[in-house]
C-alpha cells in the first residue's frame, strides 16, 4: 500500500512539473479596441527553449478599422521598423516584407481573433535591449513594452 501512494505521489509531482513548465513557457498578451497590450513587460525564462505567444485581440472591431500585430526586435530598431511600415501601409500588412530587423511577427487580427507565434530566447542577446510594439498605423507610439 505504502507503494502506491509514493508511486501516486511522484507521478502527481511529475504531471505537476510538467504542467509548471509548459506554463513558464507561454505567454498571452492580449489587446483591445483601445490602442494598448495587457502588459508593459514580459520576462522571458531562461529555462525555456521556446516561448509560445499566444496574442489576442478582446475588442470587436474588425483587423481593418482596430487591427493589432506584435512585433519582436532590438529596442534600437523599432523606430525604423515602424518608419518603414508606414511605407507599406495596409498593402504590405503594415510591415516591411523581409525586414532582417523583424525577429519574430504576429499577422494581424482583429476583434475576437487569436494568433500564436514562437520566441526562442537564443534569439535575444543578453547584450541588446528588446521590445515588442504593434506596427498598425503607427500603433507602437502607445502600443509597446520590453521583454527581459
Amino acid at each position: 500500500m505504502k507503494l502506491g501512494f509514493t508511486t501516486l505521489f511522484v507521478a502527481v509531482l511529475m504531471f505537476t512539473t510538467d504542467t509548471l513548465e509548459a506554463a513558464e513557457c507561454s505567454i498571452e498578451i492580449t489587446a483591445g479596441d483601445n490602442l494598448a497590450y495587457n502588459m508593459s513587460e514580459i520576462a522571458l525564462p531562461s529555462t525555456c527553449e521556446e516561448v509560445v505567444v499566444t496574442f489576442k485581440h478582446l475588442g470587436s472591431l474588425p483587423a481593418a478599422v482596430m487591427g493589432h500585430n506584435f512585433v519582436v526586435a532590438k529596442s534600437s530598431d523599432l523606430q525604423p521598423i515602424q518608419n518603414d511600415a508606414n511605407k507599406v501601409g495596409m498593402a504590405g500588412d503594415w510591415l516591411l516584407a523581409g525586414d532582417d530587423r523583424v525577429i519574430i511577427s504576429s499577422k494581424i487580427i482583429g476583434g475576437g481573433e487569436s494568433t500564436e507565434i514562437v520566441l526562442r530566447p537564443e534569439w535575444l542577446k543578453a547584450s541588446d535591449e528588446y521590445s515588442f510594439f504593434c506596427t498598425v498605423m503607427s500603433h507602437s507610439v502607445v502600443m509597446r513594452g520590453s521583454i527581459k
